[in-house]
């Protein structure tokens, strides 16, 4: 017991070295800025419950767990967000993950390759927080499963609770209720291999039932909603 008292007490087990493991380079920097009060600290008397609450709450990290590498390293491995879509909402443009977590606020043309969803100017967007399902979240969420796809999406929309990824190639692929996400991705990957030409909507909405068809669409950017 007297050991242990002298180990928290003393600098013999201070943190002099922070490793952070599992995130790109500016993501380690940020989690070695949120622990960098930890140096000095000992490593026995660490509340390892609140550091990794610490890191967890970085927007741009998923979970977090750690290691005490005796005698004076702190190991924290972590794991990221990814970022599934950018939303605009007015002037302002945000990054947001897998998760529908919003990661940043980024230029209004930078990461061209991801997704957009449209919000109204009203929307309340702030930095660490979730969209609202019905405002974005759903649809984000259904984005991050959306990658094995042949074509890529080029925004998503939810009108009046039925989901649509506006695919690059100009086909509109109709999901319906945003269930069974990853049953309707799959029949659409195979559908859309063997889509004839021409075609401007493909409809998996009931899964066993998938529809093509062409017709006359209005642009999609001036339907995002949501």
């Amino acid at each position: 017991m007297g050991a242990y008292v002298l180990a928290r007490e003393t600098s013999a087990f201070a943190i002099r070295s922070l490793v952070v493991s599992g995130a790109p380079p500016d993501v380690a920097a940020q989690v070695r800025r949120a622990v960098a009060p930890l140096l000095g600290k000992s490593l026995v008397s660490l509340d390892g419950a609140a550091l990794e609450r610490r890191v967890e709450a970085l927007p741009t990290i998923v979970s977090a767990d750690y290691d005490r590498a005796f005698p004076h390293t702190l190991r924290i491995m972590v794991v990221p967000e990814r970022a599934a879509a950018v939303v605009r909402s007015g002037r302002s443009t945000w990054l947001v993950s897998a998760r529908a977590r919003i990661v940043r606020r980024i230029p209004r043309h930078a990461e061209p390759g991801l997704p957009r969803i449209w919000l109204p100017s009203s929307a309340r967007l702030e930095r660490g927080a979730f969209l609202d399902a019905e405002e974005g979240g759903r649809a984000t969420v259904a984005l991050a499963l959306a990658g094995r796809l042949s074509v890529p999406v080029r925004s998503a929309s939810l009108r009046e609770g039925a989901l649509v990824f506006h695919l690059r190639s100009g086909l509109e692929l109709r999901l319906g209720e945003p269930t069974g996400i990853r049953l309707k991705l799959a029949v659409a990957r195979r559908a859309l291999a063997a889509l004839p030409a021409g075609m401007t909507y493909l409809d998996v909405s009931v899964p066993g039932r998938p529809v093509a068809g062409a017709e006359s669409t209005p642009s999609p950017d001036s339907q995002v909603s949501g």
